[in-house]
């Protein structure tokens, strides 16, 4: 990861073409920087005769007491290094191995220099030649996220190629403090450069042209020598000398280090946070300031240090709020948003279209909605499309019903569900602490079983209100086997239950003088209940669910069906008894590793959301897929039938960028789908995913299953539970207590009066059976963040097997603290990325494991 030091000031210098002077200038800074300070210079990798290589030209030129120079990779063939590499006998260098070693050079040489020093790492070629692997030294050195010197062509289009180059390195986020040149009086590209990057904000340095190479070495030592004096004083036609560009360099580089020291203080002062008590955080030390990501991992700035350094990798283990799905600064997404930013902007969609929302909904549509979904509304993020979503289910279930008066409309769904952080989508939710004064919960939850690792168990846990009996399984595979589930007691349990509930709702309703609840949707999130503490329920309970409402039973409140109904009803363009809607904002796209829950529970939704992963954790997005019946409930062709219409959405509905980010993104995924094959045989699942193809028993994790029943043993855990890339761990509460449940087997609130702030923070929102040891007040307990405190300052190594600290996994090989967040005593982690099975299961990773353990 980035390397800062107060005491060193690194640069990586980058050429915008091969021969446009990057040796000869750098040389040039090296002198002028010897005449204070140390200086190290650091060539990666080289190619061609030791005599001839760039470390030799600065031994010569340069030669100091305080000149250091060292090349990591020294190739005989003077050609490209991937080519070179390539004509070897030598092992293979990886761009971690080639990274790692650059970072170590620096570290060693930030320790071993107390006193102020610069550092020079010098590229081969142009920012797009290939490092050793093949890839391109742009693309490569990225994790190092050193600052930058952009040496520039002054030569016939070397304008198109400074300017290339410089965009090259602006969109994978490098920070350019300098471009350097050569002048010429023909070509007089530093003329238009100059004018070209103050716009930008960045200093350009203009340099007399090296002398040609004399054919007698002395001479041309001579001639050399001379011209690297004049480099150091101010040129007599114009220009900058090297003593400028060093100045320039250091102000860089202490400007950085004070915007970094001032960014706490400046942040108590103006921000507001989200899910933040902001009394809990008074101190400047308790403010994590990111200075930029890279793959699983955050660079975090601390201010403290003296010689070690400043920044340090940070393992973001919630994913950025579940949105990352390659990691951070992912280049291919990154250049999609710049591709269609750059075609489009941003245009307005009603009644329009353009290729990146057209081909991202024939994308979806081909995915997670082929077979049941025919429309895909797009908006800006998750809570958004839930409110689309419940809008359209609503109007669906009038319109079927014939009934265009106004009666309280309620939804069907879990306890602890949440559905996003605008009111309309709260409204679907009970009352807890994420709601606010101006909640009015409209529905039925009702109490899911729950399966996780219990002391090294699989164990179903069942509310005692729908049975006393509780179960256990062999594997995970076994939980999710539905087909093999389905027709068992357990589900005639569950269907009971399910149908009673609705019953004597029913029945209560018709007593009521003014009527009561009309259920006009059900709302599920699939799988896992997310914000409400990670919650894994049964599978099979939310088939029963999806069943019963589809029964379409008019004593149970349901729409009826018509005479004429098909009886798959999982395949036909309208929906049954209530429409069925699932929050996927969090668990779809492969975040626990199904495109969607639809094939695993044997029952496609009529309305589904998708966000987080569908962007990549680049830009915001959400889309909602419906079936044509839904649509149709939206149809009028009359002349007044504008007000029938949707009337939803935002500015910034199907803004291009994030359509094309949306598309980017789905098809990398695919991509990745070939590599899960050990993850998966680590859970007993064989063979690999192919394109298009879901199993329904395509259950598995990251995570490493030893991992996870150990960890589930563990003295202050009481239940762990993973899928795809989540792991959740249940923390027992320490301080005891008992949680406030309500007595009732479900929770109903329908149009209440404003309940009290003491009501929300006293309602259950992570559990829905009662345990000796658990928090008393869900979000708010601090159980979890107090037992995962440690990882905070932990800064964990990879041990080899004869116990020498080796490289991590984090960029640059360093030692790496844990980002975590928790939901009061759940903590979770999360892969970055769908590429990723390091550092969260065995190999050089157990350094994350340990870290668990030891906290």
């Amino acid at each position: 990861m980035s390397l800062l030091f107060r005491h060193l000031r690194v640069h990586h210098v980058f050429g915008a073409n091969t021969d446009v002077g990057k040796t000869i200038l750098t040389t040039a800074l090296v002198r002028a920087s010897a005449h204070n300070n140390p200086v190290f210079y650091l060539k990666p990798v080289s190619t061609g005769h030791p005599q001839d290589a760039d470390t030799s030209h600065i031994k010569r030129h340069a030669a100091s007491n305080r000149v250091f120079t060292e090349c990591l990779y020294q190739y005989d063939q003077p050609v490209s290094p991937h080519l070179a590499a390539q004509l070897t006998n030598r092992p293979p260098i990886s761009d971690d191995t080639l990274v790692n070693a650059i970072a170590s050079y620096i570290r060693r040489t930030a320790n071993a220099s107390p006193d102020p020093a610069h550092l020079y790492v010098e590229t081969a070629g142009g920012v797009h030649s290939p490092t050793l692997s093949g890839t391109t030294q742009v693309e490569a050195y990225r994790p190092l996220f050193l600052p930058t010197i952009l040496i520039g062509d002054a030569d016939l289009g070397g304008i198109s190629t400074t300017i290339a180059a410089y965009e090259a390195l602006l969109l994978r986020g490098y920070i350019v403090d300098a471009v350097l040149l050569f002048r010429d009086a023909y070509y007089r590209n530093a003329e238009y450069l100059k004018a070209y990057f103050a716009d930008r904000g960045i200093w350009v340095g203009e340099f007399e042209r090296p002398p040609q190479k004399l054919s007698g070495a002395e001479e041309n030592f001579r001639e050399t020598e001379s011209y690297y004096q004049r480099l150091m004083s101010p040129p007599l036609q114009g220009g900058e000398s090297a003593h400028d560009a060093v100045t320039h360099l250091t102000n860089a580089h202490t400007k950085r280090l004070e915007e970094l020291d001032s960014m706490p203080g400046r942040t108590l002062k103006s921000v507001w946070w989200p899910f933040v008590q902001h009394a809990h955080i008074t101190s400047e030390n308790d403010v994590n300031v990111i200075d930029s990501a890279r793959g699983d991992f955050f660079s975090v700035y601390s201010k403290h240090s003296t010689t070690s350094s400043l920044l340090s990798p940070q393992l973001d283990s919630s994913a950025s709020w579940w949105t990352q799905t390659f990691g951070h600064a992912h280049t291919n997404t990154t250049l999609a948003a710049a591709r269609a930013a750059g075609r489009y902007g941003h245009v307005m969609f009603p009644g329009a279209t353009h290729l990146p929302a057209l081909k991202l909904c024939e994308a979806l549509l081909a995915g997670p909605g082929k077979g049941w979904a025919n429309r895909v509304f797009i908006s800006d993020n998750g809570s958004t499309g839930m409110e689309v979503g419940i809008k359209m289910a609503l109007r669906a279930w009038v319109k079927k019903m014939g009934n265009n008066q106004r009666e309280r409309l309620g939804v069907l769904g879990l306890t602890g569900s949440y559905h996003g952080d605008t009111i309309g989508a709260m409204d679907a939710c009970e009352p807890g602490v994420y709601t606010c004064e101006w909640h009015d919960a409209k529905g039925v939850w009702l109490d899911p079983p729950t399966v996780a690792f219990r002391k090294g168990k699989l164990e179903l846990s069942v509310p005692s209100a729908i049975t006393k009996e509780q179960f256990a399984f062999e594997k995970l595979g076994d939980v999710y086997d539905l087909k093999g589930r389905i027709g068992t007691a357990l589900e005639g349990v569950y269907r009971r239950y399910v149908e009673g509930v609705l019953g004597r709702l029913e029945e209560e309703r018709r007593k009521k003088k003014e009527g009561g609840i009309r259920l006009a949707a059900l709302v599920l999130e699939p799988l896992v209940i997310g914000a409400g503490g990670m919650r894994f329920v049964d599978p099979l309970f939310q088939r029963v669910l999806i069943d019963v409402v589809r029964s379409a039973r008019p004593e149970l409140g349901l729409c009826p069906a018509p005479t004429t109904s098909n009886e798959n009803t999982d395949n036909t363009d309208d929906f049954h008894g209530l429409p069925v809607l699932f929050d996927e904002v969090f668990t779809g796209l492969y975040r626990l590793g199904l495109q969607s829950a639809g094939p695993l529970l044997g029952a496609h939704p009529d309305i589904a959301v998708n966000a987080k992963i569908l962007t990549g954790g680049l830009v915001p997005l959400a889309t909602t897929m419906a079936r044509e019946g839904v649509f149709k409930a939206f149809w009028s062709p009359g002349k007044e039938g504008k007000g029938e219409a949707l009337l939803h959405g935002h500015s910034y509905s199907a803004h291009a960028v994030g359509c094309e980010v949306a598309l980017e993104t789905l098809g990398e995924i695919g991509k990745l789908k070939s590599g899960w094959g050990e993850a998966r045989e680590m859970w007993g699942i064989g063979g690999e995913v192919a394109q298009g193809q879901e199993a329904e028993d395509n259950v598995w994790s990251f995570w490493d299953p030893e991992f996870v029943k150990r960890l589930s043993e563990a003295e202050k855990v009481e239940e762990v539970m993973t899928l795809g890339c989540l792991l959740a761990i249940k923390v027992a509460d320490q301080k005891g207590g008992t949680s406030h449940f309500p007595s009732s087997p479900f929770s109903l609130f329908l149009f209440p009066p404003i309940p009290s702030l003491l009501f929300f923070r006293s309602f259950p929102r992570l559990f829905s059976t009662q345990l000796k040891k658990s928090t008393p007040t869900g979000y708010t307990s601090h159980a979890a963040q107090d037992m995962l405190a440690p990882l905070k300052d932990l800064h964990l190594h990879s041990h080899a097997e004869d116990d020498h600290v080796r490289a991590t996994q984090a960029p640059g090989g360093a030692p790496y603290a844990v980002h975590y967040r928790t939901l009061g005593n759940v903590a979770y982690f999360m892969t970055s990325g769908l590429d990723v099975v390091l550092p969260f299961r065995g190999g050089g990773g157990k350094e994350l494991m340990n870290g668990i353990e030891v906290a």
